[in-house]
């Protein structure tokens, strides 16, 4: 393989040759010294052109020596030409600057709320190849996003999942997380998440990032893992002049009446010789927050004990025909603190015209502190239910059953990091260096990056105690409710302590990216522009996971009851789910935060391996890939880029054998290690046809796939002799692959806007599920006939179809001030199946879509921006979807529907200073699970509405 690559290198090589003509470079910018990437770049007698990158810079190569006249077009604005002299076997300079007297719009809004970002973004999708949408950062400064997740949730045929709150897993036309790659700078973003490849989205804030590219049809230069599509973070370069940006705010968390802290600055310019640029911005939130939360699990069976068999000894039950009912029901209250901090530094330095150098950093530092005090409530093993304990009432209605109940408070040690709550400290950080060259007729780029994702949980501390009781049972399945029988029987002061633990988490990845690309100057059609692009990267990557698990004994029995010790009542009379949820009185964080493990006196600790072997886990994951594809212009108006890319890949993982005998202790552990490896060829073909200078017609045949979570791969093993259960991995499993076709149709308004549609199908082969099946035999080990096993397979194959519509645009059509309003709405319609799935009797399965495959999306936004001010009302909807497949309908768990409002407004006090206000989830759209049909409750979880209020300042000097 790597000799594979070594020659894709001597291929780029080999066209290296002494020419006649000459190159034309330069930078396009606006009048405040910003870039201005694609802009179009033609020599119109040659039929010669190029696009402006992210960096605002273009290559024209192979020029004939002599007088030539260089035009510039830009969406929004009239063409602007210079006349230039090339010189033969040199590379000359020519820059220009887009300005506000080149506009095609009858007027100008306010620098800031102007159509500046809007006009970057959508003339940078005009001029790709392949099917993409861009976003910029002045964009996102458009809608109250404080994070990158909920500014990716407004892009068409994109979907997020919410973690208290804040958008966090992106979901690419309906493909799950893990299928979809998210990179920064090209460099593939390592997840700090310890069972799958998701990147949290909502760790790098949006101020951070400068564009925003969603590639939902990939080329052979890209990373293959992209199955859903590839979100490519672009961040901040330095600008052609001096700039400064601050912003300062503060804000409300409606649920807690808490205060929000934001702010974030950047800095940057370039040396009087222009040969050295710098960027340095930082950016800080400090968020304190929390959400009200309610949970049930569902079943249909229900049994109770009538006796002992005389024979055998066991007991005898008699099983009773119920509706489904809760047979698990909790309440939990979570406070949070969250604290994102990020800083990134950028530098680039001109060795010459045709050499530059360029180093980009980001660091992002995200605190969690968060306290949960959860009030649970389980049915009692039927062996422990008799006669009499239980009531049915005439409808097949369990209206009352005894439980176990446990009020766990959830927090941390006594520290300055800690202050009493679970700290979650989550970090991700990226280091790039890399170089443009431009040799002969040649384009070489390369780049080296060291990225690394991490999760440390430390000193995390759960004190429960436990009680049983009866409980009633309202029978609600969209608001299930238990409330004992006997208030005195459930008085919080009575609960015995059932366990204190303390466990330790450290989850962390690792990537080491290294690529070189080569573009050559190749045209097999007369007058016709092309080129020739290889290429090759190397990606290692290490995961791996470290828990610990300690549960203590309390031996001076101080703590043996929760009203011998400090407690606290944590209900909200305002809980957001309802005012009949109150989760009651808990320990203190304080005092849970206070106890000294370390006093032998007082406490004894017992390691359990049984809480996190199987859980953790080493794995290398080596990729080695290359790539030629070729872009051709047919015709002044048609253009066709084909390629293929090769992707070998090589796993080595470590996990843990677990056995439990029947009385639920440890009988054996060990190591288990295992090597596997595949090869992947995946062919593209992405076809554009302008219709017009303003309209296009695009066609994307590729291929691409997605790769194992690495707790699926990892060959750990499982047996659980006292629950009869059996969890394995999988160390053989296939990536999930798919070929995929897409076509679009998109026109583009010189008003600045765009209406498009589309349709796209994927055929996925190999994608992954949990199978739950039973054991007919001992392959397992002894006595282990019957046993539940659960296990990741590949299923046979799903499909996806769908269809994509968007509107974008300024409504400067209509009269008078309504001229000024602007709209942006986006709908993305799915329809999914899946084959190859079976349920826990072997049976195939036909009545599933493909896991988090939304079959409605919808984007909308109005807005209206006079000349000191703009405003703007968005809304975010997704529909309900399969999220996790059961052994039957049923277990399915769905992930509900949500519509999220927003609020933004700015005005303008001068040319540099405004203010803003943003107001976040006017809904108060709760996450919400379901359990087989639409009105089972499984969770609810409010988060309720926020508001950030604060100024922005922005000094341009070109």
């Amino acid at each position: 393989m790597k000799h594979y690559f070594t020659f894709l290198l001597i291929i780029s090589v080999t066209f290296l040759g002494v020419s006649q003509n000459g190159n034309l470079q330069g930078i396009i910018t606006d009048e405040n010294g910003l870039t201005v990437p694609g802009a179009t770049v033609v020599i119109e007698t040659l039929n010669k052109g190029s696009v402006t990158d992210f960096n605002g810079k273009y290559t024209l190569i192979n020029v004939p020596e002599g007088n030539q006249t260089v035009t510039v077009k830009y969406l929004g604005y009239a063409d602007v030409s210079h006349e230039v002299t090339v010189i033969a076997e040199g590379t000359t300079t020519l820059n220009f600057t887009l300005s506000a007297e080149n506009t095609e719009l009858e007027e100008v809004l306010i620098t800031g709320y102007g159509l500046s970002g809007q006009s970057r973004a959508l003339n940078t999708q005009k001029n790709k190849t392949n099917i993409t949408n861009i976003v910029s950062t002045d964009q996102i400064g458009k809608f109250p996003d404080a994070n990158i997740g909920d500014a990716v949730k407004r892009i068409p045929g994109i979907t997020m999942q919410v973690d208290q709150g804040e958008a966090r897993n992106i979901i690419v036309r309906g493909l799950s997380p893990q299928l979809n790659s998210v990179t920064l700078n090209g460099s593939r973003i390592p997840s700090a998440e310890g069972d799958n490849r998701n990147v949290q989205m909502d760790l790098i804030p949006s101020d951070m990032i400068q564009t925003i590219e969603v590639n939902k049809a990939v080329t052979p230069d890209m990373d293959g893992d992209a199955l859903g599509g590839s979100v490519n973070l672009i961040t901040r370069t330095s600008p052609q002049g001096f700039r400064l940006s601050a912003t300062l705010g503060s804000g409300l968390n409606f649920i807690t009446d808490k205060r929000i802290l934001n702010g974030s600055f950047l800095v940057g310019n370039r040396s009087k010789n222009d040969k050295f640029g710098w960027m340095v911005s930082a950016s800080i939130n400090d968020n304190d927050f929390g959400s009200d939360n309610v949970e049930a699990e569902w079943t249909d069976e229900f049994e109770y004990y009538t006796g002992v068999d005389d024979t055998e000894g066991d007991p005898i039950m008699e099983e009773v025909d119920v509706n489904p009912y809760a047979n698990v029901f909790e309440m939990r209250e979570y406070l949070v603190q969250r604290i994102r901090r990020s800083f990134s530094a950028n530098f680039d330095y001109k060795l010459d015209k045709n050499n530059t150098l360029y180093f980009k950093s980001i660091y992002n530092w995200r605190d969690d502190r968060e306290n949960r005090f959860r009030l649970e409530h389980e049915m009692l093993d039927g062996e422990y239910i008799e006669l009499g304990d239980f009531t049915v009432d005439g409808n097949g209605n369990l209206t009352s059953f005894p439980v176990e109940a446990k009020r766990q408070t959830k927090g941390g040690i006594d520290s300055k990091r800690n202050k009493n709550a679970r700290l979650e400290d989550q970090r991700m950080q990226n280091y790039s260096l890399g170089g443009e060259h431009l040799i002969g007729n040649i384009q070489l780029d390369w780049m080296g990056s060291f990225s690394k994702a991490s999760e440390e949980r430390l000193n995390e501390r759960y004190l429960e105690y436990e009680s049983e009781y009866s409980i009633n049972f309202n029978n609600n399945e969209d608001k299930p409710l238990f409330t004992p029988v006997s208030a005195a029987d459930a008085n919080y002061a009575d609960f015995e302590l059932g366990e204190i633990t303390e466990e330790n988490q450290y989850t962390e990845e690792e990537d080491i990216n290294f690529f070189v690309n080569a573009q050559i100057p190749l045209s097999i059609i007369k007058e016709q522009d092309g080129f020739l692009k290889v290429g090759a990267k190397t990606r290692l990557k290490n995961k791996n996971r470290d828990n610990d698990f300690t549960e203590y004994s309390d031996e001076t029995g101080a703590l043996e009851f929760l009203g011998m010790i400090p407690t606290r009542n944590y209900s909200d009379s305002d809980f957001l789910a309802g005012s009949q949820y109150a989760v009651g009185t808990f320990a203190s964080t304080d005092y849970l935060g206070g106890l000294d493990f370390n006093n032998t006196n007082r406490f004894t600790g017992e390691d359990l391996p049984d809480e996190y072997a199987t859980a953790n886990f080493d794995v290398n994951e080596d990729v080695y890939a290359g790539y030629v594809m070729m872009n051709q212009n047919l015709s002044d108006k048609f253009s066709v880029l084909a390629g293929v890319r090769l992707e070998h890949t090589a796993i080595e993982s470590q996990g843990n054998e677990l056995e439990f005998n029947e009385d639920g202790d440890v009988s054996g552990i060990k190591e288990i290690n295992d090597e596997s490896s595949y090869t992947n060829i995946l062919p593209g073909v992405h076809l554009k046809y302008n219709l017009s200078d303003n309209t296009i017609l695009r066609f994307a045949w590729t291929n691409t796939l997605a790769r194992p979570n690495y707790e699926d791969l990892v060959a750990y093993r499982e047996l659980n002799r006292e629950d009869e259960e059996i969890f394995l991995g999988n160390s053989e499993l296939d990536p999930t692959t798919s070929m995929n076709f897409d076509i679009m149709a998109e026109h583009y308004f010189k008003s600045v806007g765009i209406i498009s549609g589309g349709l796209f199908y994927k055929d996925i082969k190999d994608f992954v599920y949990t199978f739950q099946s039973e054991t007919t035999d001992n392959t397992f080990g002894n006595n282990t006939e019957g046993f539940e096993v659960y296990q990741p397979l590949n299923g046979e194959g799903a499909s996806i179809f769908g269809a994509e519509i968007s509107l974008q645009r300024r409504l400067d059509f209509l009269p008078g001030f309504a001229k000024n309003f602007s709209v942006y709405v986006n709908y993305t319609y799915l329809t999914s199946s899946a084959d190859g799935i079976y349920n826990e009797d072997g049976e195939e399965r036909t009545d599933l879509d493909l896991p988090n495959t939304s079959p409605n999306m919808f984007n909308g936004s109005l807005g209206y921006s006079g000349k000191n001010f703009s405003l703007r009302l968005s809304g975010n909807y997704s529909d309900a979807y399969i999220d996790e497949i059961g052994g039957n309908a049923f277990e399915d768990r769905y992930y509900d529907e949500q519509f999220f409002l927003d609020f933004n407004a700015n005005v303008a006090i001068n040319k540099n200073l405004s203010i803003y206000l943003n107001i976040n989830n006017i809904t108060n759209q709760p996450l919400r699970y379901y359990q087989g049909v639409k009105s089972r409750t499984m969770q609810m979880e409010y988060y309720e509405k926020r508001l950030t209020f604060g100024l922005k300042y922005d000094l341009f000097k070109k």
